[in-house]
């Protein structure tokens, strides 16, 4: 699918990013990928293991705010990637404007951008707490995901789509509890901070979200909202999965915090078809023909809702420990 083709992943420095990246690389003959992000200095260290003179890379400086920077990194752009995002809750919680500017507003500018460009395909990443959100970061991910997919309507008569894709936290990223705990006990701490025991996360690993992504990229039609089957695993286990051991000093939850999580709420469920590995959630849309999804897929029982708390796949603590002892030293890049 991506032989032969210009790729361009926004926030494309990130976690999500370098994975993406090197995962095409790896089995792909791109013709190009783009990182596009507004950090100089991640993009020189990504540059020492992958420089331009060796492969087809291009680092492009720039931030989704500004949709010209974005019409000139999107020229002769196949697929984008929409990666970049404030993502910190209680960051956003404090300056709720600089989450609207970035989420939101620079969202709107890559389906601009895309569309004046004649990008064909656009994957938006979002996230769990984009269902019934209770904080800023989740309400901004919401209305990106609207924008999203309402930008097909846009299309007309051009073989353009824009589709999403929501998760949970992933494993060792850049801000989540695991790589904040191995730095602990790296430096000795044993007594280490739980919000809530009981709280419970979906986990997905940057593997599985490249896979995702992918999966969309080559399988939208437009619209679509595309929902991994991952596992949940509670926040009292994941301290008990560090690989010495450790005791808890409960801090509460902080703003903006849910006890549990959700990737499907009960009004999605009636529009949630079951793909074997993933679900998709159609769009609300009298327009929208479901194609492939009428034959491959089924609809999920009445009721159908996707938690984390009644999730039935949940993560051992044999196999979260492999996964911290996997990424010791590299906390999440």
């Amino acid at each position: 699918m991506l032989n032969d083709a210009r790729v361009l992943v926004t926030g494309g420095t990130g976690s999500f990013g370098r994975a993406f990246v090197q995962h095409v690389l790896s089995n792909y003959k791109v013709g190009e990928i783009v990182v596009f992000s507004r950090d100089e200095f991640k993009q020189h260290e990504m540059a020492q293991l992958w420089p331009v003179d060796s492969y087809p890379i291009r680092y492009f400086l720039g931030d989704i705010r500004d949709k010209e920077r974005l019409l000139r990194a999107f020229y002769g752009i196949d697929y984008v990637v929409h990666a970049a995002a404030l993502k910190q809750v209680p960051a956003l919680e404090e300056n709720p404007t600089e989450a609207v500017r970035t989420n939101i507003v620079g969202a709107q500018n890559i389906i601009e951008a895309a569309l004046e460009r004649g990008v064909r395909r656009v994957v938006a990443i979002s996230t769990d707490k984009a269902v019934n959100p209770v904080n800023l970061y989740g309400a901004t991910k919401l209305v990106m995901e609207k924008l999203m997919l309402a930008a097909n309507a846009y299309v007309r008569y051009r073989d353009i789509r824009f589709s999403a894709v929501r998760y949970g936290n992933v494993v060792g990223s850049r801000g989540s509890v695991i790589p904040l705990y191995a730095n602990l006990i790296a430096q000795g701490e044993r007594v280490l901070p739980v919000t809530d025991p009981d709280m419970t996360r979906f986990w997905i690993t940057l593997d599985r979200g490249v896979w995702l992504v992918l999966k969309a990229l080559e399988e939208a039609q437009g619209g679509e909202v595309f929902v991994p089957k991952i596992p949940s695993m509670r926040v009292g286990d994941l301290l008990a999965a560090m690989p010495v051991e450790c005791t808890p000093r409960v801090i509460g939850r902080r703003p903006g915090e849910k006890l549990h999580e959700v990737l499907i709420g009960e009004n999605e469920g009636v529009r949630t078809l079951d793909c074997g590995d993933f679900f998709v959630v159609l769009p609300d849309s009298a327009k929208y023909q479901p194609g492939r999804w009428a034959e491959d897929a089924r609809p999920v029982p009445p009721g159908f809702t996707y938690e984390s708390n009644t999730n039935t796949d949940w993560v051992s603590e044999e196999d979260m420990r492999k996964l911290v002892v996997s990424m010791s030293g590299s906390h999440g890049r």
